[in-house]
This record gives structure tokens, sequence and C-alpha cells, in this order.
């Protein structure tokens, strides 16, 4: 087994963050901090490269579940856990950081939900509610279905809405294909908080689908910024 101090560098990682801080180094530097050794024949530098070539990307390797770092030699339940506890809190760290500003944008919205929707494998429907700044208050799963369908009355997405006596809420979906293009159901539930909102003067910021980016489309669809919902 090739451990971390094996590998072929000046300056180890460990060594490079005491030196000169994390920001100096590679992402497949800092993820063998976490990883802590390789494979025979592999280092474990080049090991964490791997699973960035694999991949694509730190985002996408952010998305795995515990069980996909495990399909990868090498890696067993210990450092798929350190690897994902590692994303978790850097996602945790963005959302501190999002939730102190006003969720006006579907931009913000998108942030701040990505990493916990984009995860899950059946469709789940969470409820924001916001204060008059329109910053974040409470958020609240009010469905889990299946991989293609999320059912959810209004009176239970409102239900939070109101019990928490707030100015404003978005509802935020998530796609498990990856595709964030509104189904007719999707159509038909926005129409009918429009509506309900209206009757109870509580704004409607957005719903939002969270999806995954692909050539020639937003990773997200937005109502709002679709012109359907436009208080």
């Amino acid at each position: 087994m090739s451990l971390l101090n094996d590998a072929a560098n000046t300056d180890l990682p460990r060594e490079k963050i005491y030196k000169y801080g994390p920001g100096a180094l590679s992402n497949a530097e800092l993820m063998a901090i976490f990883l802590t050794s390789g494979v025979v024949g592999r280092n474990v530098i080049q090991v964490a490269g791997d699973l960035l070539e694999k991949y694509g990307s730190l985002q996408e390797l952010g998305r795995l579940p515990v069980s996909e770092y495990m399909n990868n030699k090498g890696i067993g339940l210990a450092k798929a856990c350190k690897l994902a506890a590692a994303f978790e809190l850097g996602s945790r760290l963005k959302r501190e950081e999002v939730i102190a500003k006003p969720l006006d944008t579907p931009e913000l919205i998108y942030d701040l939900f990505a990493h916990q929707m984009g995860n899950l494998p059946n469709e789940t429907a969470l409820v924001v509610t916001l204060n008059t700044r329109l910053e974040h208050t409470s958020t609240t799963t009010v469905s889990m279905g299946t991989v293609n369908e999320t059912t959810a009355h209004p009176r239970e997405i409102m239900r939070p809405v109101i019990t928490r006596n707030a100015y404003a809420f978005i509802l935020v979906h998530n796609h498990p294909s990856g595709d964030p293009t509104p189904s007719a159901a999707d159509h038909r539930i926005t129409e009918r908080l429009i509506e309900a909102a209206g009757i109870m003067q509580i704004r409607l910021i957005d719903h939002m689908i969270i999806g995954r980016a692909s050539a020639g489309r937003l990773p997200y669809f937005s109502f709002r910024s679709a012109g359907i919902i436009t208080t």
C-alpha cells in the first residue's frame, strides 16, 4: 500500500498546508489528505486524481453517495465516509453564506439547495419560508415521492408558511432524472399555489426545480424566470 508520505513531491500535502495554506494545494492534493493512503502502484495523490478524472469535477464527486465512492479500488467505508463528510462540510459552509443573503434570485436559491437536492434518489419537495427581507427562516420537507413523482397538496405546502407566520415562501423540488423541465403536474401545482398565495396575501417568490447541468440547459428551472410567477 502506498501511503500519503510516498507521494513524489518536494512538499507533501500536509507540509504544503502548514507552509502555504490550503489554497496552495491542488484538488487532488486536498482529497489526498482525506484518503490518507493509495493502492499498489498508485500513490494517494494519483488515486485522488483518478477519481477527479473519472467523475469529471468536484461538483460531481460531491453528489455521489458513499456507496459509489466504495466502487473505486482502494476506497473502503472509512475513506468513503471521509470524502462524503468533507464535501458536506463545504456544502454547509456555502449554505451558511447564502442564508445570510436575500433569496431573491434563482441562482441563490439553486446555490442553497443544489447539493442537498441533487443527491436524492426520489422526488422530494421543500417549502422555504422567508422574512420581509426575503432571508431564509426555515426549510420544511412536505413530500417525498418516487423516482419520477412527488405529490404535495397546496394545504401541505402552505401549512409551514402559515404556522411560521412567513412573509413569503419558495417551493423547491428535485427531478432525479437530472432534467429540470417541469411536468404538467408541476405547472398545475404552481398555478394552485399562485392562487392560494394571492388569497392569503403571502408572496410566492418562486417554484424551483433542481436538476443537473447539461449541454444547452441550466441545472434548474425557475417558474419566476419563466414569467409564470410574477407577484
